[in-house]
């Protein structure tokens, strides 16, 4: 645009163009193509005058559809919400107006933010980028989809256990979670105040750097980076254990691409993690969304209750896991302990590991498996010939870094063109966020450059 080869509006109504030639992916829940295109044309005229306030000055962006945007409907996926219609902007969508971005739409999500494969019965199941006959993952699948299907160039996700990350994943982008409380608050159709952040996707990773920067109010400059000589974890128990084989032959790839430029992979486990996490992440979410999701709607839709929402929930798992979260079954002193005892030392444990071993990062597989397809999809996914539980085996990797509120960054693993797409994690120590996005996005680069040259 500063060059004057595309414009706002060009850009805007190639994203709005390719939302309707694509709706049978189902990313979008509402567009604003009106709107949109007005307000790229006001932003076009400020250029052309010499004004560009903001470094994503008529940038077409998504934004997940429990995240408010002010005069557009925020229906966190479910019928109760359907028709609330947000006075204002959350915070983190106010800065990047501010900074020039024009929101195209509110995307698919799973309901209430439940789940991980966006397949919701009240407004449709979203399709993978790559295959509509697969999943996106979730809960952010509909931002993800549209980023990767080029509806916009870029969006926001948010994510408790994975939710961004796992369908950045999936579709073959990069997602992003920062260290919990980056970002400012407010705004948000919430299921966990410990856990829940907004993710910023995008299809590299500084673009998404981009984005981190303005939402944290933090310089734009990212600086570049010598993968020579970095030290990275690879904590084989846990993060590695039954991966899909085109999995692993893809990391493989990425380690060998790794070593050649001069990487340091340091093989040590991270002690206890999967006790650790599960202590952690049990009582935490079933405790803290029904006191959330009751004080949402006494704040923004009066008169409706928790009874009220949860009956209108129209996905079956949903309707299911969100019986159990209003049924009381975490104590208060159980939440004390997951809090005051279990999370610091979940937390210690990573902090423990990025000292003892001097590495910036650790590094994994972003999910064991690669997407599937959205018939064979139930309780139970396969895996290696097995059945597992769907939602357990796909947020396997990404939930101890959420539960440590620590950031991570999932990049695409190199991939040939007939293959759904898979991504490479990493997560750094709590603040490091700046310094992890200039790293991923020095891999990202590496990755790019190796695929080009085969």
């Amino acid at each position: 645009m500063a060059e004057g080869t595309t414009s706002s509006e060009q850009l805007t109504a190639t994203a709005l163009e390719e939302i309707e030639r694509q709706s049978h992916l189902n990313a979008f829940i509402s567009v604003d193509a009106e709107g949109a295109l007005a307000q790229a044309r006001r932003l076009d005229e400020q250029r052309s005058q010499g004004q560009v306030p903001g470094p994503l000055h008529g940038i077409p962006i998504a934004v997940k559809d429990n995240i408010h945007v002010a005069g557009m409907p925020n229906t966190a996926g479910t019928p109760l919400l359907a028709s609330f219609v947000p006075d204002e902007d959350a915070p983190v969508v106010a800065r990047l107006k501010t900074a020039g971005a024009i929101v195209v739409g509110k995307t698919n999500l799973h309901e209430l933010a439940f789940g991980i494969t966006s397949m919701n019965a009240a407004f449709g199941a979203v399709g993978n980028a790559c295959d509509p006959d697969f999943i996106p993952g979730g809960s952010s699948g509909g931002t993800a989809v549209a980023v990767a299907a080029g509806m916009a160039v870029a969006g926001l996700g948010t994510d408790t256990g994975g939710s961004s990350r796992i369908p950045a994943a999936l579709n073959g982008i990069v997602g992003f979670r920062p260290t919990v409380g980056r970002y400012p608050a407010g705004g948000l159709t919430l299921i966990s105040s410990t856990r829940d952040t907004v993710g910023p996707m995008a299809r590299s990773v500084t673009d998404v750097a981009l984005l981190d920067a303005v939402m944290a109010d933090d310089s734009t400059d990212l600086p570049e980076i010598d993968l020579g000589g970095i030290r990275l974890g690879v904590p084989r128990d846990y993060f590695y254990d039954d991966l899909e084989p085109l999995v692993v032959e893809r990391i493989e790839t990425l380690f060998s691409f790794l070593r050649d430029a001069g990487v340091i992979l340091v093989e040590e486990d991270v002690v206890d993690i999967a006790a650790l996490n599960q202590a952690a992440r049990m009582p935490i979410v079933p405790f803290e969304a029904p006191l959330l999701l009751r004080d949402y709607l006494a704040e923004f839709v009066p008169g409706q209750t928790l009874d009220a929402l949860a009956d209108s929930i129209a996905s079956p798992d949903v309707r299911t896991m969100f019986a159990g979260v209003i049924g009381g079954t975490v104590s208060e002193s159980d939440y004390r302990q997951a809090i005051d005892v279990d999370r610091p030392r979940l937390q210690a444990a990573y902090a423990n590991y990025f000292a003892e071993h001097r590495v910036e990062a650790i590094l994994f597989p972003t999910t064991p498996l690669t997407a599937r397809r959205i018939a064979d999809i139930g309780a139970t996914v396969e895996l290696n010939g097995e059945q597992v539980p769907t939602f357990g085996t796909y947020v396997r990797n990404t939930d101890p870094g959420s539960n440590a509120g620590i950031p991570g960054l999932s990049i695409p693993l190199p991939a040939a063109v007939d293959e759904m797409p898979a991504g490479v994690e990493i997560d750094g120590p709590e603040g490091s966020d700046r310094r992890l996005l200039a790293i991923g996005a020095a891999i990202h680069s590496l990755v790019r450059e190796r695929e080009r040259s085969r």
